[in-house]
């Protein structure tokens, strides 16, 4: 199988590797692919990159893992030799953030200061640190535009580009980007192709907020004949989908919840509900016994989500 076979849109494929740091999407070997208008895609460093490129120079969704930024930015180099203006992050996790400060670094704004980097207010907390104690990112990796609202525009490269915030879904930083011209959607962590969704519950994730998430996603993609094409979403990690697939993750998630939450208001522990597998009939296309998220770390993330809504987890 090659790798354009894995992420392209086409069959749906039955990925196996983890989403933090998968064996293909973090190889260091980085491939660029043009997904539609715009917009390409990096895929080796880590998390799934989004590169617009443009007359005005070229904008950066995730920057993955800071070994491989040197790497990174010479893909990014190969598809344009504009400036980089804007760094998007999705949320704070180092594999979509690692290479910020290389990148950011190597880039400038119109009036010649470093690129700037736009994330929620969340991920700026998340990656700094209060005064007095050891940040665990460099200064020059943080974000500098920050935007604590619903969402923030702006117009770049001949098109609108519209991040919008989600909160409590994989963590409670996360960005959606959509390229409105180019009609393709970057959807972070919060949508997935090779795994069940990460919820970092200690980072303010939850599985309501990843539901609420995918719907979004949903009601910005726009299908085109039979559901197929349309409107394009660069994963987290994975491969490029349709809305279609989007709409089979949410519905999966949904049903998870459900007979998890079923299991919780019928009194059953935490080992019982395991016991029940609430996740069988989806083990095979996204489930994991291995890395370092498990079908057994994604049922547990979510009973411990539930119950703490109702009350102390039972054990």
């Amino acid at each position: 199988m090659t790798l354009m076979g894995a992420v392209a849109l086409g069959p749906r494929l039955q990925m196996q590797e983890h989403p933090v740091s998968p064996s293909w999407g973090a190889s260091g070997d980085i491939q660029s692919f043009q997904v539609q208008g715009n917009v390409h895609l990096l895929v080796g460093a880590g998390g799934n990159i989004a590169v617009q490129v443009g007359e005005e120079g070229v904008l950066v969704v995730d920057t993955g893992l800071a070994q491989f930024a040197e790497k990174t930015l010479a893909a990014i180099r190969r598809l344009s030799n504009k400036p980089i203006r804007y760094i998007i992050n999705t949320h704070f996790h180092s594999d979509h953030t690692g290479g910020n400060e290389v990148i950011g670094k190597a880039g400038s704004t119109i009036q010649g200061n470093p690129t700037t980097i736009i994330a929620h207010e969340n991920v700026l907390k998340r990656m700094s640190a209060p005064t007095g104690e050891v940040s665990p990112t460099p200064v020059a990796a943080w974000p500098t535009s920050s935007y604590v609202n619903k969402s923030k525009d702006f117009f770049f490269n001949d098109e609108s580009v519209m991040v919008f915030h989600d909160n409590a879904g994989h963590t409670d930083g996360d960005s959606i980007v959509h390229f409105r011209r180019s009609d393709v959607l970057v959807s972070g962590d919060a949508f997935l192709t090779t795994s069940y969704p990460v919820i970092d519950l200690a980072n303010g994730g939850g599985v309501q907020g990843v539901i609420d998430g995918l719907n979004h996603l949903l009601d910005l993609a726009v299908p085109k004949h039979e559901q197929e094409g349309g409107t394009y979403i660069i994963s987290g990690h994975g491969r490029v989908a349709d809305e279609a697939d989007v709409l089979e993750y949410r519905d999966m998630v949904t049903i998870v919840r459900d007979r998890i939450k079923d299991g919780i208001d019928r009194g059953r522990t935490l080992d019982q509900v395991k016991a029940e597998r609430p996740t069988i009939d989806y083990d095979r296309q996204y489930g994991s016994q291995t890395g370092s998220w498990t079908t057994t770390m994604f049922v547990e993330a979510i009973y411990k989500d539930l119950s703490q809504r109702r009350g102390e987890p039972r054990r």
